[in-house]
């Protein structure tokens, strides 16, 4: 078990230090919640279940029947809320003895900035992980797939053939996301709401999607992504991994979620038989998704 003793910050026994830095510097505001749709959840698991629309009405010969159609239950994603936690001890000796009182009262904004970083990779790793197979969903394949199940076929959510950011990738796979289909195969309005991207990416999504003409050309061509406003807004993710890799989310509802069983909480105590103060933060959370349609990509080339 890891103890702060007097030992671990000698320097702080004795005066004349004019600085300690390393364990605080300026955060990045909270990024999860452009990845996710952000819900509570209220017991150990959510769940959420597919359903099948109805069909295109046939023709119906005069005098006879009515077809038929039905709903059906399509798979069930589940995310169970994952607990997370950490927290320090110090002894009363390095307590009493610690000098300076800015080390001793920045460990409390470490750990929320510990737990802070926590949810973010967490959250990140879902996108990281879009065409890890070892990580599925409801359907039983990963988040990014040319083979999504369903009664009318499989489906795609990624480019056929993986791209990096450009121009003509871009309205690859918006076109594609307009050609989206339900899952008994009858066409739906999906619209992209975001480009998601790593850091190294943000210029590169500026330029295309912003530039009034066309980006690398000596064509006066009007950018045709700008001008139709084809993605209303670039986000840029410093915990995105594959720095190729690029992702629009949609309006599909029930996509990426993200549920909080129990928001951070912190809390400290003492030890009777050691005096040593502890502190610990805790939370609860689960980030997963339903309907894959929430989300398109390409891990580029």
């Amino acid at each position: 078990m890891a103890v702060i003793a007097t030992g671990n910050h000698p320097k702080a026994l004795w005066p004349g230090v004019y600085s300690w830095f390393g364990a605080k510097y300026d955060e990045h505001e909270k990024q999860y919640p452009k990845l996710f749709d952000l819900k509570t959840s209220s017991k150990n698991f959510e769940e959420l279940v597919q359903h099948t629309g109805f069909g295109l009405a046939p023709v119906k010969p005069e005098g006879s029947s009515t077809a038929y159609d039905s709903h059906q239950q399509g798979y069930v994603a589940r995310g169970t809320n994952v607990a997370y936690s950490l927290g320090y001890i110090v002894t009363r000796e390095e307590l009493a003895d610690n000098l300076y009182s800015e080390v001793s009262m920045r460990r409390a904004g470490s750990l929320a900035f510990s737990m802070a970083q926590t949810r973010e990779n967490v959250g990140a790793n879902v996108y990281n992980r879009v065409i890890n197979a070892s990580y599925t969903g409801g359907d039983g394949v990963s988040l990014g797939s040319t083979a999504h199940p369903s009664v009318s076929g499989n489906q795609s959510n990624i480019l056929a053939t993986a791209a990096d950011l450009s121009e003509a990738s871009l309205e690859d796979l918006t076109i594609q996301i307009m050609n989206a289909t339900d899952p008994k195969g009858l066409k739906i309005s999906l619209r992209p709401k975001s480009l998601i991207v790593p850091t190294a990416l943000v210029y590169d999504a500026n330029r295309i999607l912003k530039s009034n003409l066309r980006v690398g050309t000596a064509d006066n061509d009007t950018n045709a992504l700008k001008l139709v406003g084809a993605i209303p807004e670039i986000v840029v993710n410093n915990y995105l991994t594959d720095t190729d890799a690029w992702f629009i989310r949609t309006n599909a509802p029930d996509g990426l979620c993200w549920f909080d069983r129990e928001m951070p909480q912190f809390t400290k105590d003492e030890d009777f038989d050691t005096d040593n103060a502890k502190a610990k933060g805790y939370m609860r959370f689960v980030p997963f998704w339903g309907d894959w349609r929430g989300l398109y990509s390409s891990s580029g080339a």
